[in-house]
């Protein structure tokens, strides 16, 4: 299991378009975007990780009053296991007219070495 595989299963049901990198299609009045940020080996033990932390920021991108959907997120996140690590506001896009949030969101995972 990945975060990126692990996102797009819990936020299935919150019925927003979400891609990874950018936005492909025609921008719908609300979507996600998940852009992976870091993946980190840690505890050690005999030079070897024993585990992987992966982190991604989650960028909502709305027409209309973003607050709502960034409680909605950050309920569903936190009770699916994710720890959030940052939330900001980006700012209004003149040109295209949407509000732009951030949620940073990090997970840990068990290592296996082979």
């Amino acid at each position: 299991m990945n975060i990126l595989s692990e996102l797009n299963s819990s936020l299935e049901g919150i019925g927003l378009p979400i891609e990874t990198g950018s936005f492909s299609d025609a921008s719908p009045d609300e979507y996600l975007v998940i852009t992976p940020l870091l993946d980190r080996l840690e505890h050690f033990a005999d030079s070897l990780p024993n585990a992987q932390t992966e982190e991604v920021r989650l960028s909502l991108f709305t027409k209309g009053n973003y607050i709502a959907l960034r409680n909605q997120l950050t309920n569903l996140l936190l009770k699916a296991g994710f720890s959030i690590t940052g939330r900001r506001y980006i700012g209004f896009e003149e040109d295209t007219k949407y509000h732009h949030y951030a949620i940073d969101v990090m997970k840990e995972y068990e290592m296996e070495v082979i």
